[in-house]
């Protein structure tokens, strides 16, 4: 008998994200055993993930974790892990809508729910925000569809549309649409420097800077975007109010990838720039500009959870995204990176405050690859129920 151990797992794209999704029957119950098991198989910590299956990025160093569910109501329960790359750690504080996108696809693969034609609506327990997503996907000749004409940014090709929508994301993290109870907040740095910014949960946290404070565009990318000085600014405001809102508990000690929430992006008027793939982006197609920080650097598209909140704030008056968005209804397209997301949010006023009924954005998603990761078996600890190869 060998040393390795086989766990079943499949490789999923969804959106503009890749990642692992492993059924946790599959894995130790135990977290700590489980986490340095999953750190094995993406080969972290390492800046090139070369011994797993990891990118070496981001947006490729994600993990989804599966239950069968126990309510007649839902379909499959979901854990979204960011898995560090450099370090031995795995973040379970934030989600990932574009991976919530490829687990819709992956329940209904794997026969977590009834397959009905032409959508089948996977119903998405996301434990993470402890809130419902659903997934649409379109389904023909009692099988899933492959064939499309719907394109995403930051995805070569096409496919067919999945619609992810949202349900009550507000307040998703901290409780509260506006967590620290105000539309906009100054943020005063130990350097002395004040900053004009909105923070807003919704599907994620997320503060928002206008590009004009930090003397850029915002429609920077690539090394343009990150040079220390500005990356190490934004980390700076990051952590000042993640300290503020109680999602980071020291400052000393935090890191984008020790403390993945809060997230931060800079926003900007839309403006004509030549983005990643060499398109160019025009204003008369975008109604704002984004740029999103993940793990402490430029995000090469912009996240969907990241999305949903500057849908929400736009349609909060006073904070600094409705400044750029508020005179506009129906979904909100931003320039990113690598092209346009397009998503809407329908949010209420009431009287305690806003709720968001619903938010949704149309995402493309595919199996990748099937199969077997092989970790040392020593990481099982003796469990009898392992498969090993023989």
């Amino acid at each position: 008998m060998t040393s390795l151990t086989k766990i079943p797992c499949v490789f999923m794209r969804g959106g503009t994200s890749k990642g692992i999704v492993i059924n946790k029957k599959h894995l130790p119950s135990n977290q700590a055993e489980r986490d340095k098991l999953i750190l094995r198989i993406y080969g972290s910590p390492d800046q090139r993930q070369i011994d797993g299956l990891g990118g070496g990025t981001p947006v490729t160093s994600k993990v989804a974790l599966i239950e069968e569910s126990n309510d007649e109501h839902i379909d499959i329960v979901y854990t979204f892990g960011q898995v560090s790359i450099t370090k031995d750690e795995i973040d379970y504080k934030p989600t990932c809508g574009n991976i919530s996108t490829a687990v819709g696809l992956y329940a209904v693969e794997e026969g977590f729910c009834e397959l009905k034609e032409p959508w089948t609506v996977v119903r998405i327990f996301n434990t993470n925000t402890n809130r419902v997503i659903e997934v649409e996907v379109p389904t023909k000749n009692g099988e899933t569809m492959y064939e499309g004409d719907y394109s995403i940014s930051g995805v070569p090709g096409t496919a067919p549309r999945i619609n992810v929508n949202f349900l009550d994301s507000g307040g998703a993290i901290t409780g509260n649409i506006l967590p620290t109870g105000n539309v906009r907040d100054t943020v005063e740095l130990p350097s002395g420097e004040i900053y004009q910014i909105s923070v807003v949960d919704s599907a994620n946290t997320l503060i928002f800077i206008t590009a004009d404070q930090l003397n850029i565009r915002g429609t920077e990318i690539g090394d343009k975007f990150n040079q220390q000085p500005l990356l190490k600014k934004l980390e700076e405001i990051r952590v000042t109010v993640g300290v503020q809102i109680g999602l980071i508990d020291d400052a000393k000690n935090a890191s984008p990838s020790t403390h993945a929430l809060p997230k931060i992006a800079v926003i900007a008027n839309p403006t004509d720039y030549v983005n990643s793939e060499g398109n160019d982006v025009l204003a008369e197609d975008i109604h704002v500009t984004g740029r999103y920080i993940a793990m402490g650097t430029l995000h090469q598209a912009f996240a969907v959870s990241g999305a949903i909140a500057i849908a929400t704030g736009a349609q909060i008056p006073g904070t600094v995204v409705a400044d750029i968005i508020s005179s506009h209804d129906g979904p909100v397209r931003i320039g990113h990176p690598s092209g346009i997301i397009e998503v809407e949010a329908v949010v209420k006023q009431t009287e305690g405050g806003y709720v968001v009924e619903r938010a949704a954005i149309g995402r493309t998603a595919r199996r990748l690859m099937e199969g077997h990761s092989l970790v040392p078996s020593n990481l099982y600890k003796g469990r009898s129920e392992v498969i090993k190869l023989v």
